[in-house]
């Protein structure tokens, strides 16, 4: 079974900045991208940002030109630099696994269990 474990987050002042880590652990023979959604109070989860293949990126409208991702294809292993935090960025981020193949299975999503990030003055 594979599981994504995430790291960083935690309480920074408007205007701030932030990086979050996700590893993949397990018996994972491929996997074709990873990201970050997140969840803030009230709100439906949304797309923060995406790394495909190790190449392509895609980010959330209210994130683009603020959060950079990366990652690393070998390691198994997704960042994200958040930069100029703003209040509304406020919500539980979750590491996604799109397109997993471990022991002879595809998974199409696999979730951590979430962080939190709270900007607050």
């Amino acid at each position: 079974q594979v599981r994504l474990v995430e790291s960083g987050g935690g309480l920074v002042l408007p205007g701030g900045s932030l990086s979050l880590s996700c590893a993949a652990f397990g018996a994972i023979f491929s996997i074709d991208g990873m990201g970050w959604y997140r969840q803030g109070p009230g709100k439906q989860r949304e797309l923060v940002a995406t790394l495909t293949n190790g190449a392509l990126t895609t980010y959330g409208d209210s994130v683009k030109g603020r959060f950079t991702i990366s990652g690393d294809n070998a390691k198994n292993t997704v960042s994200l630099q958040m930069n100029n935090l703003k209040p509304e960025d406020t919500g539980v981020y979750l590491c996604h696994a799109a397109g997993v193949i471990s022991n002879g299975r595809w998974t199409r999503d696999t979730w951590g269990q979430g962080i939190q990030v709270t900007v607050s003055s």
